[in-house]
Parts: structure tokens; sequence; C-alpha cells
């Protein structure tokens, strides 16, 4: 009897343990409360990135998983003062004379189908662009186009497994090349869509693939193909009504719009071997002339997803205008092709059989948009008119669990749940409207973002938190993947402006134009007093000899739009033009140290015409203090 009573006692007493320390396993799998679940302890890392796409804003804005915590912004197709980014000669040059662009669909670099943690590429959609994200800084290093004959590139740009290329679509149908002067009452005629498919290099590089004229649909969301299904690439579309006007209405009348599915390696065969026309300085392929390279499967309702589980056999679309998924088979797609099941062509493209290619319909609810899966044979889609995400099994494509988000959910990204190994943690929820979850500021509402448990059986709603609008798709992948610098090595900075030693500062003249070489090591900019003359161009060549870690220095010119930001050991050029005589300040823009204030100079601008050195030293003894100073580090 003393013995069940002692059992019960320590029972009770682990019980009342477990309680107190929130150790209950949840119904959402991982033990603890929300809160816990969430709680990333001061000091300590989170487990996952997570890059969410900024909208018009034309940035990328970076979380931390599961904390929700945001960790930095990556400037990319607008310029950010914070960071100089766009103010400086390189960015500036890459952003190519725009001042905005429309980030959508951030796709990670993959190798073997799974992410590599090397780069991350984004499409601006108005101007049909892609821009590529080195990871080991997370800087943009290139922006490819504008992407020629492609008018606004929505689907984009979705990575295929080994980053062999990624893929632009019209989602603005238009004459091609797109200066072609035509009526919009003539659109079915004049009027054109193109896919275009382009090559990444091993160093990340972009470079036209190809080109291939489609039906003047528009063109939505993409996906590559993966495993069996590796070589192919889907995109869905709406509007193969071909309207051009009223779309809310007429895009909406038909019961099937498409899916094209693109061989793309066929059609880079037929480019090498001579058969494109060069419009507008890209390759193009025409279905009409060039067969096998592009197949249309008629898909219920203006889809939106288009998404392939991570086996690579099923291809799933999403029409927002219906309560299914359409999931279609790989095998029974090259089955239907090889037997050349044709229903009929539109535009030389041909056109299979709904019912041919069909492995299931799933009822997920209203307004399905998006799909992503996680590593245990689940999908989960996005419901964007029952502000739900419903949770189906792939093969017996029963729906199994349902939650409601908050609200209008977009896209939502699964843990690497666009790859072929999936991790499936978490589930990110995308949505369209907040409303009143967070405190009001005015009438425009922030965005917001939600994070779900995907570890348990149920779906367990963990956090919310307001984003940057718009948030249109995001990828999250493990931390462990990504391994960033925390310096610029000095030793390694090749770039032809860097200077490395105080003994190397100087300006130089050259007719109007002045180079200014300077180095900037806490708490001195050398040289700190340069003398140029009213009408000069200069260009300051700024090398930041810092090499400890978050040692950012800053260089602002007063009264001008003149600013950015050096990292230890990196070099930055910057133009300006001195427009008057007289004295102008520039200083350490970001803060770096306690004698932060005291890091600035000033710029001598003398009468136009004054006779000035052609080439100035800074004073032998503030070289040597800077020399004595970077000897004791």
């Amino acid at each position: 009897m003393k013995r069940k009573i002692g059992l019960a006692l320590l029972a009770i007493a682990i019980l009342a343990w477990a309680v107190a320390s929130g150790c209950t396993r949840m119904a959402g799998g991982a033990g603890g409360s929300a809160a816990q679940k969430t709680y990333v302890k001061p000091g300590e890392h989170d487990t996952h990135y997570a890059f969410l796409s900024g909208g018009h804003s034309g940035q990328v804005f970076v979380y931390g998983l599961p904390s929700c915590r945001y960790i930095t912004t990556i400037p990319v197709f607008t310029p950010e003062p914070a960071k100089g980014y766009g103010y400086d000669e390189e960015s500036k040059a890459m952003l190519g004379g725009f001042t905005w662009g429309d980030a959508h669909h951030p796709g990670l670099s993959e190798t073997n189908g799974n992410f590599d943690g090397r780069w991350l590429f984004i499409n601006d959609m108005p101007h049909a662009r892609i821009a590529r994200i080195d990871l080991k800084d997370f800087t943009t290093r290139e922006i490819y186009g504008p992407i020629p004959n492609i008018s606004a590139a929505h689907a984009c740009p979705y990575p295929t497994p080994n980053t062999e290329y990624v893929f632009a679509a019209s989602r603005f149908s238009a004459p091609v090349p797109t200066n072609k002067v035509a009526k919009v009452e003539d659109y079915v005629k004049d009027f054109k869509g193109v896919i275009a498919g382009i090559k990444v290099s091993s160093e990340g590089r972009m470079s036209m693939g190809f080109e291939i004229l489609m039906p003047p649909f528009h063109w939505d969301l993409s996906d590559a193909g993966k495993g069996p299904s590796h070589g192919w690439q889907f995109f869905t579309c709406y509007n193969s009504e071909m309207a051009h006007d009223t779309l809310e209405v007429k895009a909406s009348q038909a019961e099937m719009d498409y899916v094209a599915a693109v061989d793309w390696r066929a059609a880079q065969k037929a480019v090498d071997e001579g058969k494109a026309d060069m419009i507008g300085g890209a390759p193009v392929l025409n279905p009409e002339k060039v067969k096998g390279i592009v197949y249309l499967v008629p898909t219920p309702k203006s889809p939106h997803g288009m998404d392939v589980n991570p086996t690579g056999e099923y291809i799933c679309a999403s029409g927002k205008l219906q309560a299914e998924v359409s999931v279609f088979s790989f095998k029974k797609l090259m089955a239907a092709i090889d037997a050349k099941k044709f229903e009929k062509e539109i535009m030389g493209v041909p056109v299979l059989a709904y019912d041919d290619v069909l492995e299931a319909k799933v009822p997920v609810g209203l307004g399905p948009l998006h799909t992503e899966f996680d590593g245990k044979g689940f999908a989960y889609t996005s419901l964007f008119l029952d502000s739900q995400v419903a949770k189906w099994k792939v093969g017996t494509w029963e729906v199994v669990d349902k939650i409601d988000v908050y609200y209008s959910i977009g896209h939502l990204s699964v843990a690497e749940g666009a790859t072929m190994n999936p991790t499936g943690e978490y589930l990110l929820a995308l949505d369209k409207l907040s409303k009143d979850r967070y405190l009001p500021v005015g009438p425009s509402h922030p965005e917001g973002a939600q994070l779900i448990d995907l570890r348990g059986n149920k779906m367990e709603l963990l956090y919310d938190f307001p984003t940057y609008p718009e948030p249109h798709y995001g990828q999250i992948i493990s931390a462990s993947k990504i391994k960033p610098l925390k310096i610029y090595p000095l030793s390694e900075n090749k770039n032809p402006h860097a200077i490395k030693s105080a003994e190397e500062a100087r300006v130089e003249r050259k007719g109007k134009r002045v180079d200014a070489y300077m180095v900037a090591v806490r708490t001195h900019f050398t040289p700190d007093v340069i003398r140029v003359a009213a009408g000069d161009t200069v260009y300051f060549h700024v090398t930041n000899l810092e090499q400890d870690i978050d040692i950012t220095h800053g260089f602002g010119i007063l009264n001008s739009n003149i600013d950015m930001q050096v990292e230890p050991g990196e070099t930055k050029t910057v133009k300006w033009v001195a427009t008057a005589a007289g004295i102008t300040p520039f200083y350490c823009s970001n803060f770096c140290s306690a004698l932060h204030q005291e890091m600035q100079g000033y710029l001598e601008v003398a009468a136009a015409g004054t006779r000035i050195a052609g080439v100035q030293r800074p004073p032998k003894k503030q070289v040597e203090e800077v020399a004595a100073l970077l000897r004791r580090r």
C-alpha cells in the first residue's frame, strides 16, 4: 500500500513539474506552449532563415525562425540609403536607371534538388529583371534584364534542381518585340506571350538561353520538374479567353485555362541547332515551326499555384476560382505525349486531354492558390477565400486538417518545401490583409505573416508578425546551410581602386576629374582634407581597412545625395560634383566607435579655374599616426 501511495505521489509530482515547466505535449507536436516554441534566448540564433519578397518596395526582407525576428533588409531593385545601395557607382550601374522594382518570388539556388545556400534569385515583375543575391554576404551581385520580349516577368525565377536555369514568362502579353506598334483591339492577332529560359553558370552569372512564343494568355506562376520530371518546367496561366479589357469578367468565362509544360532541354537544343529567330536580341522559338518543346494541359478556372511534389511525379495546379487542386501525373503526361494524343493545337502548341493527364482532384476549399510539401508525404495549400491552410495527403488525396489564418492568405512557405527533401518543421502563411491584428497606424495597415508548427498531427498557429508590404512569397532554409562572411579579407580585395595603407592615400587630378583614394579606420578618414575646384567631378574610392567584426564605416557628404556604407575590407566608389565654391563637410554616417563623431573631413572647394596640385597627399604625421594605429591591431 505504501509503495502504491509513493508511486502515486511521484506521478503527481512529475505531472506538476511538467505543467509548471510547460513541457506538456501540445497538439502542435513539439512540447511547450506557442510562446516557448518561438522563444530564442538572447544571444542564441534561430534555426532557419526566411527570405520574404518586399513587393513594390523592391527589396528582400530576412527573418529568423522560429522567433520571427526581423534580421535585415537586402536591397535589390530599389536604392537603400542606410546601406548606400544605389548610391555607390557599382550598385547604381546595376540598377540601370530604375529607382523601383516589384519583387515577387524569391528562389534559392539548388543542387540535386535541394537548397544549397549559395544564392537567392528574385524577380522584378514590371521590368522583367532577375537579381542574384550572394548569400556569402547577403548582397545583390547581379541584375539581369530587362529580358527582351518579356512583358512583366511574373512566373519567375523558379530555379531548376541544379540551378541550370531560371525562368520568366509574360504576365501581360504584348506585341513581340515589345516596341512593335499595334492596336489593343487586335490583341488575338498581334499579341504574344513569351516564356524565357535564362541560363545560370556555375559561378551564378545569368545569360540568355532561349525564348518560346506562346499564345497571348497571362502567364502566372511556375515550378521546375524534379526527379523523373527534371528537364521540364511548368507554368500556369489565366485569360486563355484572350480578353484585352474588363478582365475581371471576360478572363473568367472559360471552364478551362491551361498549364504549359516546357521541355527546356529540347528548347535549348533547338536554339543551339539554329532553329530560332533573333527577335529583340533574343533567340525565339516558334512552336508552329519547332515541335516537341512545349505542350498545354487544360486546367480548371484560372490556375495560380504551380507546384511539383518532392518526388517529381505529381504536378499540382490550384485553380483560384474552383475548390479543388488538380493533380497531374508526369507519367501520364509523358505517355500522352509519346502517343501523340492531342486534342488540338493553339498557335502551334499541342493540347493534351485533361482526363488523360489527371491523377486526382483534391477538394481543399475555396480559393486555392499555392501548395508546398513537408517531408512526411503531406501537402499544404493556401485558401485565399476561406482564409485557411488545408493539409492533405499525397497519394490518398484526402484533406486531413485545416487551420484558420488572418486574413486572406496568398502564398505560403514550408521549410525547404519546394525541394526534393523538405524539412517541413514550419509553415509561414503570407497574409494579404491584417485588419485588426496589430496596433493601428492609420489607413495603411501592415501586412502579416503567421508561423504555423507542422511537427504534430495538427497544425498549430504559433506567432503573428507584421511585414512591410508586400510579401508575395518567401522561402525558408535551414540556417546551417548558409555560411556568411564576417568580414571581407583585405588580402583578397581585388578592387582596382583599393588601397591598403595610409601611405597609399592620395588625391589625383586629370583635367576636371579628381580621384580621391581614401582609407577609413577608427576614427579617421585619410586624407580628411581634400582640395578641389568648382566644376570638378570627384570620385571617392574609400577602402575600409578594418578587419574587426561589425566595424562598418559610412561615407556621407553634406547637402548632397551621396552616402554609402563600406564594410570591413571593402572598397566602394561614389561620384560627387563640386557645383560651387565653399566648404563641404563629409563624415562617417554609420556608428563605428566612441569617437565616431570625430570621424569626419572637409572638402575645400576653390573657385572654378583655380590651379590645384595634380597630386595631393595627406600630411606625413597623419600618415604615420594611422600606420602606427594599424600596426597595433
